[in-house]
């Protein structure tokens, strides 16, 4: 009697912990803002590597959409057209008053075609992370090479510093970013080709745009500025008011 009692005991136990971990997933996955973030991750890279900024995000109280898209694959150009509007739509349709966006390196140039050739009346700040706005020598020196086509498809070979660069070719931005680049590097190799201080991918420098609205140097890698903590926080000071 004991032993059925204890059993029966134990699986109500259990049934209830599942509702209620339904519940406040549910709860959760259901609450959100009308003002939405879209995540764009960099070249070579996946929406995983935005992690833990969406998760930072969200605990921030926005909504957020993390957006993956084939970036070794299509030019920018396609790019866009393929992904940002969807990505658009999603947020419009989940009652998106405000759009922001945060994105980390080539992320950033996808934003600036978009909204050089697109007008987005919910548009709200945009930070952008190591952004290679006025290119990234790396891309002048190694674009021929066969194994950099392999590893960065069409789109790498348009991050160059010349004038057909598609960087340089959107010219000023016409919104106010803010910009968080970084000042260290993983691959000294990468950095004795940029001249100046750079993150390892793109110079301080170049990270730069006409028409930013504030910018930031940290203590951070190209490769994994969305991950630092310091460059987490600013971004949510931004994007709650324009500023860092």
């Amino acid at each position: 009697m004991n032993f059925l009692w204890l059993k029966n005991s134990f699986v109500q136990f259990v049934y209830m912990s599942c509702m209620c971990t339904m519940f406040f997933s549910y709860a959760y996955s259901n609450t959100h803002s009308d003002e939405w973030v879209i995540l764009l991750h960099g070249l070579a890279r996946t929406k995983s590597s935005m992690s833990k900024m969406e998760k930072h995000l969200n605990q921030a109280g926005f909504s957020v959409l993390n957006q993956s898209y084939p970036s070794r694959h299509h030019n920018i150009q396609q790019l866009v057209i393929d992904h940002l509007p969807l990505a658009i739509d999603c947020c419009r349709q989940k009652g998106a008053t405000t759009i922001h966006f945060v994105t980390h390196s080539m992320g950033g140039i996808l934003v600036r075609y978009y909204l050089k050739h697109y007008q987005l009346a919910e548009l709200g700040h945009v930070v952008m992370l190591s952004p290679p706005n006025a290119g990234s020598e790396v891309v002048d020196v190694f674009k021929s090479f066969f194994l950099f086509k392999w590893l960065n498809g069409p789109a790498g070979q348009q991050l160059g510093t010349n004038g057909k660069a598609i960087p340089i070719h959107l010219g000023p931005a016409n919104f106010y970013p803010g910009i968080i680049t970084g000042d260290r590097t993983i691959n000294f190799i990468l950095s004795w080709i940029i001249p100046g201080p750079d993150d390892g991918k793109v110079s301080i420098e170049r990270a730069k745009i006409e028409g930013m609205a504030d910018f930031r140097v940290i203590h951070a890698t190209h490769t994994f500025i969305m991950r630092n903590n310091e460059a987490i926080e600013l971004t949510i000071k931004f994007l709650k008011t324009g500023s860092f």
